[in-house]
């Protein structure tokens, strides 16, 4: 398969790419890294991605920006930042990249254990996780020529534990490798419509 990366230089992304690319054909995107130079923020951007790329058989996202911060603290315009970021983001890589994607192929969203299991500071995320859970239920009964949609929702992954295991007291990290299983499920697989819960 040929296989689109988004988000494919970070944390998670170059692990699911990495093994993505022991069987199949890979391509890289980022805001700042990869292949091909992305803003997901940005439609135009994604466009002049996907016309990069060509057809491709699965896209896959880790990417997407939200806003950290106590909710006392936050503005408006911080809600918009996930918004815009990690929930238009992603809805935005299917919705204009369905014409891009060879029949049969699959999308694969990334969220995050936040949407059930939120902690501090976070509120933001949580909202565009549970938001894009929301998404890929419905569209999923609505994509044509056998488009499947998953999204993974890895817990505290081993690879941020340093930089983010004081936000998760008593949480168990995910090995990266189980983090990256997720992916070739929702890839490889048949199913659609589901959230990929990977938690330690």
């Amino acid at each position: 398969m040929k296989i689109l990366v988004i988000g494919g230089n970070g944390t998670i992304g170059s692990c699911v790419a990495d093994r993505l690319k022991q069987k199949h054909e890979v391509i890289t995107a980022g805001r700042t890294s990869g292949d091909f130079n992305v803003d997901i923020e940005n439609k135009k951007s994604i466009k002049d991605l996907f016309n990069q790329t060509g057809k491709v058989d699965a896209i896959v996202s880790c990417a997407g920006a939200t806003k950290w911060a106590a909710f006392e603290s936050m503005t408006e315009e911080d809600f918009y930042i996930g918004i815009k970021s990690k929930m238009m983001g992603q809805i935005n890589l299917v919705r204009l990249g369905q014409e891009y994607l060879n029949a049969g192929g699959s999308f694969t969203l990334t969220t995050g254990i936040l949407a059930e299991d939120p902690v501090y500071m976070t509120t933001n995320a949580a909202m565009v996780n549970g938001a894009i859970h929301g998404f890929v239920l419905a569209v999923s009964q609505e994509l044509k020529n056998g488009h499947r949609i998953n999204a993974v929702a890895p817990g505290l992954v081993e690879d941020s534990k340093e930089k983010f295991g004081d936000y998760f007291p008593g949480h168990n990290p995910v090995p990266m490798h189980k983090v990256a299983n997720g992916y070739v499920r929702s890839v490889e697989g048949k199913r659609t419509g589901e959230i990929i819960r990977i938690y330690g």
